[in-house]
């Protein structure tokens, strides 16, 4: 008699994937709240700078928020799978320059860059494996 192996079946793996892709897409929206908290720590920068940077932690937990809804109702629309996506490019884009121009460490880079690099790769996994069980 064979058995077959259960790590290899299509339900455990949309198991395993989905409940990575709702870790990172939470990652993500606490990196923006954790964004947002900061900017009342910044004493020396200027009233504008801080709208900027308070703004810009709405942009990445809204980026968050937007892998949830993708991870929920991502299979029935294509509209909002494309604007994942393309949500996630430009989240990733945008990490890595502000990485090497405000020259954060190496290990803020890399932690960052993993999280929203699996939410593109995750947001790009077909959706009928990433059904929510």
């Amino acid at each position: 008699m064979i058995r077959k192996n259960i790590l290899l079946t299509p339900l455990v793996a949309g198991f395993i994937f989905s409940r990575l892709y709702a870790f990172i897409a939470w990652a993500i929206v606490g990196t923006g709240l954790l964004h947002m908290l900061t900017t009342f720590r910044l004493a020396t920068s200027s009233a504008t700078a801080r709208v900027w940077f308070f703004g810009s932690g709405i942009a990445i937990a809204l980026v968050g928020v937007l892998n949830l809804l993708h991870r929920a109702y991502g299979r029935c629309g294509l509209g909002l799978r494309m604007a994942c996506r393309a949500a996630n490019i430009v989240l990733l884009v945008f990490a890595a320059v502000a990485g090497a121009v405000t020259a954060a460490g190496i290990a803020q880079q890399i932690v960052l860059l993993s999280i929203i690099g699996g939410a593109l790769i995750l947001s790009c996994w077909p959706a009928k494996l990433l059904a929510r069980t």
